[in-house]
């Protein structure tokens, strides 16, 4: 926060993150991550003139979905623009995105770091195509591009310029994983970049209302990899200010090995992208009905479980949020209380033995091959004094 110097920071984050639909947004291609390069392609994908796109529903839903869990607005009449950039992995020249209509709009997700509890304000949630991938390390002498990618569903969360540490970064893009994963919308595996971060920092003097000259640091691929980014070149731009020197608007990259970032190129505007409507794409409704559907389909997301787990089933909180970190978890322990009102108990199994098992064997609760109504078997049987684990 860097207040004891006199400035503070600012930051805003745009997190890309893929849907888990089976085919693209705009074509039949497959989604699935990891096949051989240039296989999930077509003349859609390829932009090959006389082809035209034609929108996946399922990606409506699941940004829809993704926008009432974070109480935002639903917009009812939705368009598409073209975004206009030249790239080797953007194969038509333009990315398919929204400008004027996001399909979401506010909202806010509710974190809580060292710093205390706080509400994240979003400024939107919208649809837009992935771009292909770029491999630099497959030929020495040439960049290569896998198009597996390109047109993939993604939607764009972006947030207000509220947060203030590295600190409030990773808690609010942990709790949005953990958001992603229990809505079944996202798989949040940043390693495979599926979910990927861009992170807006700038430094102002405390008790200044204009902001002050950001950069962009682009995608980043760790939680830990934003805060630490944003740790650096906090402390970069207030070193530039203390000595009176100006801060240049641009985009930058972070190096994970020695945690700095170096610069790429000036900030683009959004003036720079030249967008207009796609008259490929007719604008889509999302009508009420729509809406009032997909809130049946939401679960019971982690706050509303943990609120649960302690109010009725009197467990501690600490036990109630390691649990609710993972939704397999969480699911795991919802199915053992169906068979046991001993409810500490299930927690201790599964947060002791269970856990150790699973970190010992590098494995996961997906793949743990006692049922949960066998682990209530045998806490009952504790339970009645049959057997004991002295």
């Amino acid at each position: 926060m860097l207040l004891e110097q006199g400035f503070e920071t600012v930051i805003g984050l745009e997190v890309h993150a893929q849907l888990l639909t089976a085919s693209k947004l705009f074509s039949g291609d497959s989604a699935a991550f990891g096949s051989e390069p240039n296989t999930n392609i077509s003349p859609i994908t390829l932009a090959h003139p006389g082809t035209l796109p034609l929108l996946n529903k399922k990606a409506v839903e699941y940004a829809v979905k993704l926008g009432l869990a974070c109480n935002c607005s639903i917009t009812r009449f939705n368009y598409f623009a073209r975004k206009n950039y030249f790239y080797p992995d953007l194969p038509k020249g333009y990315q398919i995105s929204q400008l004027t209509t996001p399909v979401c709009i506010g909202g806010h997700v509710a974190i809580r770091s060292a710093e205390g509890e706080k509400k994240i304000i979003l400024n939107r949630i919208h649809l837009e195509e992935d771009a292909g991938k770029s491999l630099h390390d497959v030929d020495e002498n040439a960049t290569c591009v896998d198009y597996n990618r390109a047109g993939v569903a993604l939607v764009e969360i972006v947030t207000e310029p509220c947060l203030s540490s590295g600190d409030e970064a990773y808690a609010y893009l942990t709790e949005l994983r953990k958001m992603l994963r229990y809505l079944e919308v996202c798989d949040g595996n940043m390693e495979e970049g599926s979910m990927r971060c861009d992170a807006n920092i700038s430094v102002r003097p405390v008790g200044q209302e204009k902001l002050g000259t950001r950069v962009e640091v682009k995608n980043l691929n760790s939680i830990r990899n934003v805060k630490r980014a944003i740790e650096f070149e906090a402390a970069r731009l207030t070193g530039i200010l203390k000595d009176g020197g100006e801060v240049i608007q641009q985009t930058r990259s972070f190096d994970a090995l020695d945690g700095t970032t170096f610069a790429l190129r000036s900030k683009e505007e959004a003036n720079d992208y030249r967008y207009f409507a796609d008259p490929d794409l007719v604008p889509f409704e999302v009508t009420p009905e729509t809406i009032a559907g997909i809130k049946k389909s939401i679960p019971a997301l982690p706050e509303a479980r943990i609120r649960r787990y302690i109010d009725d089933y009197h467990l501690p909180e600490y036990d109630a949020r390691v649990i609710t970190e993972e939704k397999e978890l969480s699911d795991y322990f919802e199915q053992m209380i169906l068979h046991t009102p001993n409810y500490k108990a299930a927690s201790n199994w599964l947060l002791g033995p269970v856990k150790s098992f699973l970190n010992d064997s590098g494995s996961n609760i997906a793949s743990f091959s006692l049922k949960p109504a066998a682990l209530a078997d045998i806490i009952k049987l504790n339970d009645e004094g049959k057997v004991n684990f002295s």
